[in-house]
């Protein structure tokens, strides 16, 4: 007969799965001063194509449409993110975008192609084009050729100026408020480039975006990407970081014991339930199993939630109920241990070195 020091515990998945800095803001009241429903999309699509994360891209990519952006406005955030993430990234923005727009005329979609795409005049000035779209932009004199960088790298000041500054911005598809809301977006979602991310919150309030826009991009930062970007970016606004670890974080260690003629479906279940619980709920900070060599039907976990409401959330969910459920005759025992942690910010480089 099962024995229980406390109550049922929710799911607990059959590998580890650790994103402790990957929790969702919380939603505020919108206002005025917000983002508006496509520049939110803009944000989303720009992080997640920067940091390759597709299968969230394509959902993001739909959003957009859904929320009138328009096929070449798309098409245009994409090929401007080549010059801050590469042309793989890039490319790859752009390929998932194709099966998006496939997939939704399949279903009778028909998306809109918007503005005409202009390409660049080719007999003008592209170097001298460039410097004035950047004074524009900073505000600032350009000189020719740009000091440090530009006179070690001439090349690379060439680049910069004749062909993403001229031939990329040539494009009036995109505003230079929304070209600076996609490059901030990017930038804010990959490590090492504050500097250059410095320089563009500057650009971006040139061309109109408001300080409570840009700590608004911070919280889908927080939303999409990780915490941890999204205080890069804060810290660039000069406005408090959030911690990463939260005071009231539960960590506890679970030992189960499994009926031994139900280990392999239990497994089975667990590792279906694991995924879902880790995808759909931020608050389950990881869960990392353990079988005892000797007696593999003894499980050990150390489990981690962001906070007591997210267990609480976590044992409502659809998913956590069809596990107990289907589970409760192939456990026998199951013994709860709560744990506080003696250093909780060594939690940030747990399992660093298996990466």
């Amino acid at each position: 007969m099962m024995r229980k020091t406390r109550r049922y515990l929710g799911i607990l998945p059959f590998v580890l799965l650790l994103s402790i800095t990957n929790m969702k803001a919380q939603p505020r009241p919108a206002t005025s001063q917000d983002l508006n429903p496509q520049q939110q999309r803009i944000v989303a699509i720009a992080a997640l194509t920067a940091t390759g994360d597709l299968d969230k891209l394509k959902e993001q990519l739909s959003a957009g449409l859904n929320t009138g952006l328009t096929v070449n406005e798309i098409k245009e955030l994409l090929v401007q993110l080549y010059a801050y993430c590469g042309f793989p990234r890039s490319l790859n923005g752009i390929s998932t975008f194709m099966t998006v727009l496939e997939e939704r005329k399949a279903k009778g979609l028909l998306d809109p192609p918007g503005k005409e795409i202009r390409l660049p005049d080719s007999h003008s000035d592209r170097y001298e084009q460039g410097r004035k779209v950047l004074e524009t932009l900073t505000k600032t004199p350009q000189p020719r050729p740009a000091p440090g960088f530009g006179e070690f790298a001439p090349r690379i000041d060439a680049f910069l100026k004749e062909h993403l500054f001229a031939d990329v911005f040539d494009s009036d598809v995109l505003t230079y408020q929304q070209r600076e809301l996609v490059t901030i977006s990017a930038l804010a979602a990959m490590p090492g480039v504050a500097s250059q991310l410095q320089a563009h919150l500057n650009m971006g309030l040139n061309t109109g975006l408001t300080e409570s826009q840009l700590v608004q991009v911070a919280d889908l930062i927080e939303m999409y990407i990780s915490r941890t970007q999204a205080n890069i970016l804060r810290k660039a606004l000069n406005k408090p970081t959030v911690p990463l670890i939260e005071p009231g974080m539960m960590v506890r260690i679970a030992e189960l014991d499994i009926v031994p003629e139900y280990l392999d479906d239990y497994k089975a279940i667990l590792k279906e339930e694991s995924a879902a619980s880790v995808r759909l709920e931020p608050g389950v900070i990881a869960i990392f199993p353990m079988a005892v060599k000797e007696k593999p039907t003894q499980i050990r976990l150390i489990e981690l939630y962001a906070n007591p409401a997210a267990y609480q959330s976590h044992i409502k969910s659809p998913h956590f109920q069809h596990y107990k459920t289907a589970t409760l005759k192939m456990v026998k025992s199951l013994t709860l241990i709560s744990m506080d942690s003696l250093d909780p910010e060594t939690m940030l480089s747990l399992f660093k070195k298996l990466n």
